[in-house]
């Protein structure tokens, strides 16, 4: 349990998909302009990672790794699919982004048109991939701990999208210099959040 939650909280806070890799900036960049649409996008983001990085791993487990084809019969043993990892990787996670856009569309349209072609485009989010390519590469111990860090990983995401469509909205009303309004403040505004981000890489876990 205690390694469950270790991976859980580093995953959100010290390996935060966009505070420590800036991956997924376009989303976080773009749809990041109010919270109501930043928070849609966040939990849409932690569905599609909770549950594509646990298929992945068992994609990467039972049937793409060097060997994981074993459970077929001993011929299969030499059998190195690693070479597909990538199609399949995205083929899942553009199946699960198309799942989630027919049940946004479906129960929430006002938020389907906010989020405009930004929802299709989580399929090539780097985050989303990123995911399950950091799973792949930390090799975790079973299919509990892959689970834990996809949901973590959302979470960091939506953290991270929502707190700076909260600022957005609050700066608004301030006084920014003309050059650096809009996407100037926000890049500044975020490397800001990412240095104070950085730390919780003190924290032992």
């Amino acid at each position: 349990m205690e390694e469950y939650v270790s991976i859980f909280v580093r995953s959100i806070f010290v390996d935060n998909m966009v505070f420590a890799y800036f991956l997924g900036m376009c989303s976080y960049l773009a749809v990041s302009r109010t919270v109501k649409t930043s928070v849609g996008l966040g939990f849409a983001v932690i569905f599609v990672l909770g549950i594509t990085v646990p298929i992945n791993y068992l994609l990467q487990n039972f049937v793409l790794g060097k060997g994981a084809l074993t459970w077929l019969g001993p011929q299969f043993a030499s059998v190195d699919l690693s070479f597909l990892t990538f199609i399949m990787f995205i083929a899942i996670i553009a199946a699960m982004v198309q799942l989630v856009e027919m049940i946004i569309e479906k129960f929430s349209p006002t938020l389907y048109s906010s989020l405009g072609i930004f929802l299709p485009l989580i399929a090539v989010n780097c985050a989303i991939l990123g995911g399950s390519l950091f799973m792949q590469e930390r090799n975790y111990a079973n299919l509990g701990e892959a689970t834990v860090f996809g949901l973590g990983s959302g979470v960091g995401w939506f953290l991270a999208i929502v707190g700076i469509a909260a600022i957005r909205e609050k700066i608004q009303y301030s006084n920014v210099p003309a050059p650096l309004r809009g996407l100037g403040i926000t890049f500044i505004i975020t490397g800001l959040m990412g240095i104070a981000f950085m730390s919780f890489m003190g924290i032992e876990l």
